[in-house]
């Protein structure tokens, strides 16, 4: 009897045993399941974006023929040059972009969190290469002031110098200038030498002065202008917003910005509309900011081309845009959708007697606040002075080109016979003959 108890003890603890040694390399194997704190906490949590890794740019050392020395000959114009001219600052107009862009490239990159570009200082290391030329100041060095022939500054000159520089390089040249990007944000800008430079990636405000095959959106980016007024502070409602519609701008355009001595004609007489010709001038930027500051909504019709720098200052005024331009392009679409805090007018229903003023009558309270709300939301996408705006956004854009402008680069190199009479498969064809308006 007492064997037998002795037996049974050992079993015991045989099997103890073996279930201790089970427990144990479970729990070393296999993790624990969460409690329902953990689950709770786990939902709550927002996923996290996938990492991608930052695109590489080499920003050209240009000659400071195109860079400083452009704001150098501006302040020569206009009499005020100082000794250092990189101490010189860039004059304010409504195509800073290529400063702004210029800038950020020049910062540490501690001060550049959350860009999707980093700079790089070898050009054998860069996916892509910025050329900051300052091609938009260029076009206004003498702006309004008359010049002898073959004195003072040519911007046709420093665009041909521009052009022949770049053809010299061997990063140019390797791909025909595809992993190039370049500023070119005032629609006349570079006007001279595209040709030659049309398969850069071309930062523009439209595509109003380029032929299909010198820009489309496949290849280049669309940027937002320079706002020239003031960002508005205060809070959304319409008590303050006493005026229904607004607008101060040249009255007298070219091409599609004829329709705005049209809108002249039958807006000037209604009651509770503002609409003033006013060009560029300090006083008249006040003017246009306390304006768009206390309207509901603010005009914007076409330029001498499509767009114009109008719509971001009533975007960051909270002023509902109504835009009048049949062709007009806006940047970062992929992101923003306009729909939610504008209006779009087709240019021959806008000229009808009564029919503007009408529509935006009927519009109730809560709409404009919701729309005030949506540009709210964005408005710091149009914003070159905010860390997480325009700035940012054009780098995403550009970054986005990477892969198609690989595709092109390597396509380039292995094709041997080429139809020159087909259309280039780099532009992106949509429906030319649809019409969509909001009203």
């Amino acid at each position: 009897m007492a064997r037998k108890s002795s037996l049974l003890k050992r079993a015991a603890i045989a099997v103890v045993s073996v279930i201790a040694i089970y427990v144990i390399l479970n729990a070393s194997v296999s993790p624990a399941l969460p409690s329902s704190s953990d689950l709770i906490r786990e939902e709550d949590e927002q996923p996290r974006a996938p990492i991608h890794p930052k695109v590489k740019v080499y920003m050209y050392d240009l000659p400071n023929r195109f860079t400083h020395g452009i704001i150098e000959q501006h302040a020569i114009v206009r009499g005020g040059i100082k000794d250092d001219v990189t101490a010189l600052k860039y004059p304010g107009h409504q195509h800073m972009h290529e400063w702004y862009l210029f800038s950020d490239l020049n910062r540490p990159e501690t001060d550049r969190p959350g860009s999707p570009i980093t700079r790089v200082s070898d050009p054998a290391d860069a996916d892509l290469f910025y050329v900051p030329v300052f091609s938009s100041l260029s076009l206004i060095v003498n702006a309004g002031r008359p010049v002898d022939p073959g004195s003072g500054y040519s911007d046709e000159k420093m665009q041909e110098e521009l052009v022949d520089w770049l053809e010299s390089q061997e990063w140019w040249r390797r791909n025909k200038g595809r992993d190039h990007v370049i500023p070119a944000g005032d629609p006349n800008a570079l006007y001279r030498i595209l040709d030659r430079v049309k398969n850069a990636v071309l930062l523009v405000a439209d595509f109003g002065r380029l032929r299909p095959d010198q820009g489309s959106f496949v290849k280049d980016v669309v940027i937002p202008y320079s706002h020239r007024v003031n960002l508005f502070t205060g809070e959304i409602g319409v008590e303050a917003r006493n005026t229904l519609l607004f607008f101060m701008g040249n009255r007298y355009r070219k091409d599609g910005g004829k329709v705005r001595d049209l809108l002249f004609q039958v807006l000037e007489k209604e009651e509770d509309v503002t609409i003033k010709h006013g060009t560029q001038s300090r006083e008249n930027r006040r003017a246009a900011t306390k304006g768009m500051h206390t309207s509901k909504f603010c005009l914007n019709p076409a330029g001498d081309t499509p767009s114009a720098c109008r719509l971001f200052d009533s975007i960051v005024s909270l002023c509902v845009p109504v835009i009048v331009s049949d062709s007009i392009e806006l940047p970062f679409e992929d992101v923003i959708d306009y729909r939610k805090f504008s209006i779009f007018v087709e240019a021959g229903v806008a000229l009808e007697p009564g029919f503007l003023v009408g529509m935006l009558r009927r519009i109730g309270t809560e709409k404009v606040l919701e729309y005030q709300r949506e540009m709210k939301q964005v408005r710091r996408y149009f914003d070159y002075d905010n860390p997480n705006g325009a700035v940012k956004e054009i780098w995403r854009q550009v970054s986005q080109k990477l892969p198609l402008i690989k595709l092109m680069s390597n396509r380039e190199k292995r094709l041997v016979l080429r139809n020159s009479t087909e259309p280039d498969c780099s532009c992106l064809c949509t429906n030319q003959t649809g019409l969509v308006t909001s009203v």
